[in-house]
């Protein structure tokens, strides 16, 4: 058995019971509310859930909460904890929860109980036996809870930070303070998280991305817009490059359509009914309404609807790296992770019923080899359903369904059940990788479609004669090339790689006698196809050659009076530590081998 020490933070994690720690997550939040009604009466309290990694909770109070208000919310929560109250559940009556809550002056308990559907049963939970406390603390809850305060451990919660937020998520309503908090079900987990959050800040793509010069957000320009500086454009451009050419050699074709179109394409898409919050405002050109895009769907409906298709002629498969835009409000945005303008590597395909389980077992093979190239192996997949309101034939939804789970059992992958999880348009999978840390990402989605091949009435000619309706399938395995550059650069820390380093190698010139071998050298490489540069700062050398780990180049060649009269390179790399003097050509080999197989050096 391995001890606790020796484990990794993200190990000791994984020990933890999801089911317990989401009740004692949520329990924590009740207690945090309460305690901070306790100190400061006069707040009022809005919601407080469970999250993946903790907790939080919404108030509204006159004065900001500090970090010493922290302090004190954590010990008034800890008598609470040592009380053991018990989490009592009571069903109420709406008239008799109304008048209650109208008594205690509480307006956003009001609105919760009226957001609760007539016929829908009403519960509240209560922090202590209510027949036993004077005035009991309670909330509007539909659970789950340990079962008595007693069952949080003292030691493995803990209040993290302060943050504003608006009631409902809607910035015209009233501006509330979230407190967020985590709790686990042991002090080493707890222990493990912050280790683990230490780590990621560490790796955080907003710093490593100025730090390395690889993009910027620039305010001036707007929030939530991206600029790519040479390096990271460098580096944007090689991914791109890869995944086309990953593609094509898939049997996809490439397209390219605009970034704005009349907004009576988004009416008849549906987007501009069901996606409209989350949609610029539209713009008036002469006589018509443009509307930037969302998405890139329905422009690829319109290649296919241009002209008639046979059966023959399936399946086809369209690409394209599409930049898409999409309003997302200021406290949303967070670096590259969620932005404003992004670029989606899309495709679509549209297919017959017969042909869906092997077009999405092609999406699943082509979506690892991608993302095994750059490095994730380890992946968490989950295949959502139909839900309750829902377009298309019951049918053909059972059919889809069908396809999605022999395609993912073909594939060997487990998978989890989201119930009712699928859009309203059909069944999608869902994969999350993990990063080097533990972390899991949204990354690739697989989208079944029988809305939109519907609104625009799309067709083919069958082997039959008759005209038949497509299949549409939407997959991206990026996700947006924005998030996931960010997401790559928290999984390398910037240590990226030589093939996707932006600089694959720095020369550093002991003297200026050496520089015009270092010329030479840098010439030989660059015709080779590789990235270098030469530091021409006349640094002394250790600072040349901290220069050059700061900066994160995967391989630094020193080149002094030796190199010179032996026509070689003193190598030193970042994954292998110091390779000594190498000739020039086994050096470009090397690396040009190292670059053919994705890998370092």
């Amino acid at each position: 058995m391995v001890a606790v020490a020796e484990m990794k933070p993200v190990e000791i994690l994984r020990q933890a019971d999801p089911d317990r720690l989401k009740r004692i997550r949520h329990t924590c939040s009740h207690v945090m509310a309460m305690a901070v009604q306790k100190l400061y009466p006069d707040t009022k309290v809005t919601i407080g859930p469970a999250t993946d990694t903790g907790f939080y909770y919404d108030f509204d109070r006159p004065e900001s909460f500090t970090p010493a208000d922290l302090k004190k919310i954590t010990k008034e929560m800890k008598k609470i904890i040592k009380a053991k109250l018990p989490l009592v559940c009571e069903a109420v009556d709406r008239p008799d929860m109304l008048a209650e809550i109208e008594k205690l002056n509480e307006p956003y308990k009001l609105e919760i109980l009226a957001s609760i559907p007539e016929g829908e049963p009403i519960t509240r939970y209560y922090l202590g036996d209510p027949s036993k406390l004077e005035k009991p603390w309670w909330d509007l809850c539909e659970g789950p809870h340990v079962e008595t305060t007693g069952d949080i451990n003292l030691n493995a919660f803990s209040l993290e930070s302060i943050a504003g937020a608006y009631w409902r998520g809607d910035e015209k309503n009233a501006q509330l303070q979230r407190i967020y908090g985590t709790a686990w079900e042991t002090p080493e987990q707890l222990a493990a998280y912050h280790q683990q959050q230490e780590e990621a800040k560490r790796r955080d793509h907003r710093k490593i991305g100025k730090d390395l010069h690889l993009f910027s957000i620039q305010e001036q320009a707007g929030g939530g817009l991206v600029f790519w500086h040479p390096r990271g454009a460098i580096m944007r451009n090689i991914i791109e490059s890869f995944w086309k050419e990953t593609h094509q050699q898939n049997g996809y074709e490439l397209v390219s359509t605009p970034h704005v179109a009349n907004l009576e394409l988004w009416k008849t898409s549906g987007h501009d009914d069901f996606y409209r919050e989350s949609m610029f405002q539209p713009m008036q050109v002469e006589e018509q309404i443009y509307q930037l895009k969302p998405m890139n769907c329905p422009f690829h409906v319109l290649i296919f609807k241009d002209s008639l298709h046979s059966y023959r002629d399936l399946p086809t498969r369209w690409g394209e790296l599409g930049t898409v835009y999409r309003y997302e409000r200021s406290g949303t945005m967070h670096g590259l992770m969620r932005v404003r303008g992004f670029t989606q590597d899309d495709a679509h395909i549209f297919c017959t019923e017969a042909q869906m389980e092997d077009e999405i077992l092609g999406v699943l093979d082509l979506a690892e080899l991608i993302l095994t190239t750059f490095g994730f192996e380890d992946y968490e997949v989950n295949l959502s359903t139909r839900p309750e309101k829902y377009v298309g034939d019951e049918a053909i939804w059972d059919k889809a369904t069908e396809a999605l789970r022999q395609a993912l059992a073909k594939k060997g992958w487990k998978y989890a059940i989201d119930e009712g999880g699928g859009a309203f348009y059909g069944p999608k999978i869902d994969i999350k990788i993990e990063d080097a840390i533990g972390r899991m990402w949204q990354c690739s989605t697989i989208q079944v479609d029988f809305n939109l091949p519907e609104r625009f009435d799309l067709e083919y000619v069958g082997a039959d004669g008759d005209r038949h309706r497509p299949i549409m399938i939407h997959r991206a395995l990026f996700g947006s090339l924005e998030r996931f550059f960010g997401v790559l650069t928290e999984h390398f820390a910037g240590d990226f790689p030589l093939w996707l380093a932006p600089v694959q190698a720095r020369l550093i010139p002991v003297s200026d006698e050496q520089r015009d071998y270092a010329q030479t050298v840098a010439e030989t490489m660059k015709k080779a196809g590789l990235r270098v540069e030469i530091d021409r700062s006349g640094d002394r050398l250790g600072k040349q050659i901290r220069r050059a780990e700061l900066e994160k180049i995967p391989v630094m060649a020193v080149v002094g009076g030796k190199e010179v009269e032996s026509n070689t390179l003193s190598v030193r790399t970042r994954k292998s530590g110091e390779l000594g003097a190498i000739g020039i050509t086994e050096v470009v080999d090397k690396m040009q081998q190292a670059v053919n197989n994705h890998d370092w050096l």
